[in-house]
């Protein structure tokens, strides 16, 4: 189902966008809270990305959505709503990635938005809830804009240098 919103269009991830997806995970920039930096590589973007967005869509009607210019068609990135393995309560996770070229502009939170509706107006989603590390102001800020609240702060060892 795609999805349309005032500056972007919104479809299910396949197979035709596997190019970009590695495009956009092989900039370290956009890796840099996600893996340190390091690129998802083809093959797990080939044989676990899409296999496992495409049954979250089959079996829920979630998954991942590229987020696309409809006036270029071009592709700024990625949002997902995802049934989560640790929960038995009607919620998802929401989660959006990016290229640096659309940072700043308000896509991921206009994005963010139309599937936060899409789940509470028809999939009887009761819960959403998205993370992130605390130094990644950007993402933050998308989510407070959502009107989501800080609910917990999980402390690692693993250090990410600003």
């Amino acid at each position: 189902m795609n999805i349309d919103t005032p500056r972007t269009r919104l479809r299910p991830l396949g197979p035709d966008d596997v190019e970009d997806l590695v495009h956009l995970d092989g900039d370290p920039e956009v890796m840099r809270y996600v893996s340190a930096g390091v690129p998802t590589s083809r093959a797990v973007i080939e044989e676990w990305v899409l296999p496992r967005a495409e049954a979250e869509r089959v079996a829920h009607g979630t998954g991942m959505w590229s987020i696309v210019d409809p006036a270029s068609s071009s592709f700024l990135g990625w949002v997902s709503l995802r049934t989560p393995r640790h929960s038995n309560r009607t919620e998802l996770e929401l989660s959006y990635r990016l290229r640096r070229a659309a940072w700043g502009r308000g896509l991921a939170t206009e994005a963010s938005r139309a599937v936060l509706a899409f789940a509470f107006g028809h999939l009887g989603t009761e819960r959403v809830f998205a993370g992130t590390m605390a130094i990644n102001v950007g993402s933050r800020r998308v989510m407070e804009k959502l009107g989501m609240s800080l609910a917990a702060i999980h402390v690692s060892d693993e250090r990410f240098d600003e």
